[in-house]
């Protein structure tokens, strides 16, 4: 038996004994296997595209709030925002509201003209009005450009969590979890459709929110309920003292700095609502009205969760303090379930050790349900905008056969990949996947849905040219290299000195979209213009869909 600032702990990191880690890998195997017996349940049982790409709009606005809250917090949310919250204090509280303001956008601008212009994909919303294969071909592969490295985080990050919870340290064992995971999530999208991973969505979130508010409860009543308190000891025990509760401790506080900052905030508020396994979620909804209902509900429970976040990660911090969490993961990936395992103090009696084995369950299930919602997205793309696109009329058996088969085609290239990057700082991934999101799939849906003369060569070089500027600028950063927690800490590559592409890439996306609006003529402009005028009752009006 050993002590740490956990109290007395047994074999495992986490500080609970042999069968408390063997009470979590039980939660583990159970959870995956209601889950999947849940998508075998609620999968569609008969050849139709509504059904299997958007559950026929049967959800009500309570279920579809909490199954889109429950695809925006993802595991990278949870742990990457909850360590950033530990570490860096009052920095990570802003990045945990621009995570909520970022969905509130979503709702007051997007939600509802998105929904009337779509109908499975983003490739529909972007070609309602602008039609051509060429258009739906450049949307899926920017799909699949956004979202795959948010896949290969969800699914790395497994095996160091198992690896964490479990105790365990071969790589092997790591790489297992990966590869058993991600054959999980393939098919979780394979089978259940919408309604199946609508489903798992709406079990993860209603654990993962209800399981950290008892959480946050137990931290606050440590600390005599008073959040003043809470926040004077993570100050104390963060190792920067008042710095910690100020802005300026993960950036700096230099004029460059603050600009890296502002341009940070911008591509999660942009980028975040913008990404094609939250869009998509846009059409599960049978009328404006009621994804106006879902996206209230969304927005709320995600407040709450930032709430839950907030709590725990500055308890961490002042429980267990910030050189434990440092020395467990530089990142502070594991801040949250420190967090959630200090709550309970030195003496955890059997009901506190099963509402930990609940906590990393939701973790767990947030895993499986994150990386299964984006599979599905970039499934449904390559089958409805790529494969479905190329003849007049595709048989719906032969399109569900093909979205199925897609989500092999997207899943098993990304376990691969995922077991090779496992090793590697995961951070410029995550900011990847934003930064596609706010440089290309932003610009194209706020021009695409509101601007009349937008053209098929602007929408074209917003995507093309937003994920370009991305992906030319994204090795250059410092995440990449050039510091200890970069990607590549042994080398020095960093000539663009920002943690973001958004500075210059989100001011690219729109620049090249007005620009090739511009080159393409003003006859051009103004047959665009006539035909958004024939669909603009439908999209901004809410005009049923045929």
């Amino acid at each position: 038996m050993t002590t740490t600032a956990l109290g007395p702990v047994g074999p495992g990191p986490t500080g609970f004994s042999d069968s408390a880690q063997a009470m979590s890998l039980v939660a583990f195997s159970t959870v995956a296997t209601v889950t999947l017996l849940l998508c075998v349940m609620t999968g569609p049982d008969r050849d139709d595209l509504d059904e299997f790409y958007t559950g026929y709009g049967s959800l009500s606005p309570l279920r579809n709030g909490l199954a889109i809250a429950g695809d925006y917090i993802s595991a990278a949310t949870v742990l990457g925002t909850g360590g950033v919250i530990a570490l860096c204090g009052y920095d990570g509280v802003v990045l945990a509201l621009s995570t909520a303001l970022s969905l509130m956008l979503m709702m007051f601008l997007l939600a509802e003209p998105l929904r009337n212009a779509g109908r499975f994909t983003m490739g529909d919303a972007l070609a309602r009005r602008l039609p051509g294969r060429c258009v739906r071909i450049t949307a899926c592969a920017v799909t699949i450009a956004s979202l795959l490295p948010l896949m290969l985080v969800q699914l790395a990050g497994t095996g160091q969590l198992m690896a964490f919870l479990l105790g365990f340290t071969n790589e092997s064992l790591k790489t297992g979890c990966v590869v058993g995971v991600g054959a999980l999530m393939i098919a979780y999208a394979a089978i259940g459709g919408m309604k199946g991973t609508a489903l798992i969505q709406i079990l993860k979130i209603v654990m993962l929110v209800g399981s950290g508010t008892v959480v946050a409860l137990l931290i606050l009543h440590r600390f005599d309920w008073d959040p003043g308190a809470l926040f004077a000891a993570a100050s104390r025990r963060s190792g920067a003292g008042p710095a910690f509760l100020h802005s300026g401790l993960q950036f700096g506080t230099d004029p460059g700095s603050r600009l890296d900052m502002i341009a940070s905030q911008l591509t999660v508020v942009l980028g975040g609502a913008c990404l094609p396994h939250i869009t998509m979620r846009m059409y599960t909804a049978s009328s404006a009205r009621q994804v106006r209902r879902s996206m209230s509900w969304a927005v709320s429970i995600v407040a709450l969760f930032v709430l839950v976040i907030t709590v725990i990660g500055f308890g961490a911090t002042a429980l267990v303090g910030r050189t434990v969490i440092s020395a467990a993961d530089p990142q502070g990936n594991t801040a949250y379930l420190l967090g959630s395992r200090a709550a309970f103090g030195a003496d955890v009696s059997t009901a506190e050790s099963f509402l930990f084995t609940m906590v990393t369950a939701a973790i767990f299930l947030t895993l499986l349900a994150s990386v299964a919602g984006m599979i599905l997205a970039c499934a449904n793309s390559l089958a409805h905008d790529v494969f479905s696109a190329r003849v007049q009329e595709m048989p719906a058996r032969r399109e569900m056969t093909l979205a199925r088969v897609s989500a092999l085609a997207i899943g098993v290239p990304t376990i691969l990949l995922a077991t090779l990057v496992q090793r590697h700082s995961l951070q410029p991934l995550v900011t990847l996947s934003f930064c596609l999101g706010a440089s290309a799939l932003a610009p194209a849906l706020v021009y695409g849905l509101f601007w009349r003369r937008y053209t098929r060569c602007g929408l074209l070089g917003t995507l093309i040219g937003g994920s370009s500027t991305v992906l030319l600028l994204m090795p250059g950063t410092n995440l990449v290299s050039g510091s200890p927690v970069s990607a590549f800490p042994h080398a020095d590559f960093n000539w663009f000195p920002f943690t973001t592409t958004g500075l210059v890439s989100i001011p690219a996306g729109f620049l090249f979209g007005w620009l090739g609006t511009v080159v393409s003529g003003r006859a051009q402009a103004e047959q665009q213009r006539r035909q958004y005028e024939a669909v603009e009752e439908r999209i901004l009006a809410g005009v049923v869909r045929e």
